[in-house]
């Protein structure tokens, strides 16, 4: 399964791909429509983002580039998008340039584990990790050393990610919230099947061919363990009470900002967290 995890979901998110770039959560037309529209995702995290004014980012893991966009649009000098799947790149490239935005952004296809190899070292002020994203690598360890690579000195790690305890539960219960998966990273990883996805699609399209995904879970401490250990130092650690999917359905209410909260006892479970790292010297 380590070796065969790249292609069943490059597959996965090949095939879903062009489904999101039409989705209403997506946005898309929004964002070409309106050069000052930004993603759900990039709005709510520029509170602690900061001014990311003439720096250069990375973008790991960028899907179809709604958020790639959306960080240059917030002044960026440079942004690079990352990503494995061909399909999901195709959609980004295109919705850069029917957004006028292709002279400060690219895009780049590649695992992240062959990110410095296809980036180069110490190229980054900023490595940007949208969330929904760390779930999909084996090594949380191998990732945080990608992103010091990645970064020049001073530069930042900026992740939002779906909280691990939420992680744990079973979302398809229907007489209250259980715990089901792993919290602690584990060696072998978990096999899902996906017959749909996590936002509607405007085409209605209910199932798909590649169902297949394999996951990771890891434990909050076991992730700002692994950046600290590859050089960087946490200035920030936030949980919140949200995500940007309706993660359990039926147990969530949509708000203005586009994010998803339980509708009754919110105060009791982590949706998930923002964390902030600098890179202090050369390594």
């Amino acid at each position: 399964m380590a070796t065969d995890y790249v292609v069943i979901n490059k597959a996965n998110w090949d095939e879903r791909a062009p489904e999101h770039a039409r989705s209403p959560a997506y946005a898309c037309q929004t964002l070409i429509n309106n050069p000052e529209a930004l993603s759900d995702v990039v709005r709510f995290d520029m509170p602690r983002l900061g001014d990311i004014s003439n720096l250069d980012v990375v973008h790991l893991q960028c899907h179809i580039g709604t958020d790639t966009l959306s960080l240059a649009r917030l002044g960026a000098r440079s942004v690079v998008g990352l990503d494995f799947s061909s399909a999901s790149l195709h959609e980004a490239r295109q919705l850069v340039a029917d957004a006028d935005c292709g002279e400060r952004v690219r895009f780049v296809e590649a695992e992240v584990e062959k990110a410095v190899q296809a980036l180069g070292r110490h190229c980054f002020d900023v490595v940007y990790t949208g969330i929904g994203a760390l779930y999909w690598l084996p090594d949380i360890k191998a990732w945080a050393k990608t992103v010091s690579e990645l970064l020049r000195p001073g530069g930042m790690l900026f992740i939002r990610e779906a909280h691990p305890i939420w992680r744990t539960l079973d979302e398809t219960t229907e007489d209250g919230l259980k715990f089901k998966y792993p919290y602690f990273e584990q060696e072998e990883p978990m096999l899902f099947e996906f017959p749909g996805t996590y936002v509607p699609l405007g085409s209605g399209k209910a199932e798909f061919e590649a169902q297949k995904a394999v996951q990771w879970n890891r434990g909050l401490a076991e992730i700002v363990q692994a950046v600290i250990e590859s050089g960087l130092q946490i200035v920030g650690l936030h949980e919140h009470q949200s995500l940007p999917w309706d993660a359990l359905p039926g147990r969530m209410l949509r708000g203005a900002d586009g994010e998803y909260e339980l509708r009754e006892g919110k105060e009791r479970l982590p949706l998930s967290y923002t964390l902030q790292a600098i890179k202090l010297s050369r390594r």
